[in-house]
């Protein structure tokens, strides 16, 4: 049985890496990290309404609102009357947000190819089926 403190240990550890390589990437950048996982969300499914957006992110409305007001400003997203029903707002990215989410979408395919350089297939196989566990568990 594998221990539970050095597995604990080691969730961290991978999970600080990570957050410092993100924070790495956006640090030059004008937006925040927290902003960047919303264009990273709306360029995998654009556009959405508020409410999915807050539940895919794991925020309230109310933190996705000024979250995505400031966006809005920054011309990265635009908020667009659903067609059939009238009190929901969807968002959706502008070109503008679509190339920083390209760009920032690029990093994270680089990060993968050298996370996958140091496993063997078969470990890469492993892995996807592990990473896709955890996330259902959480």
């Amino acid at each position: 049985m594998h221990d539970l403190e050095h597995l604990s240990d080691l969730i961290i550890e991978f999970y600080e890496k990570l957050s410092s390589w993100e924070q790495a990437v956006v640090r030059d950048s004008a937006i925040t990290l927290p902003q960047m996982h919303t264009l990273e969300i709306l360029g995998q499914q654009s556009p959405l309404r508020m409410k999915e957006l807050a539940a895919k992110m794991g925020v309230t409305t109310g933190t996705l609102t000024v979250n995505v007001d400031r966006l809005e400003k920054l011309g990265l997203v635009a908020r667009i009357p659903h067609e059939t029903d009238r009190r929901s707002i969807l968002v959706a990215l502008t070109e503008a947000g679509q190339g920083l989410y390209r760009e920032h979408h690029a990093h994270h395919l680089h990060l993968t190819r050298e996370l996958q350089a140091a496993l063997t297939p078969e470990e890469t196989g492993q892995l996807e089926s592990i990473l896709r566990k955890l996330a259902q568990a959480l």
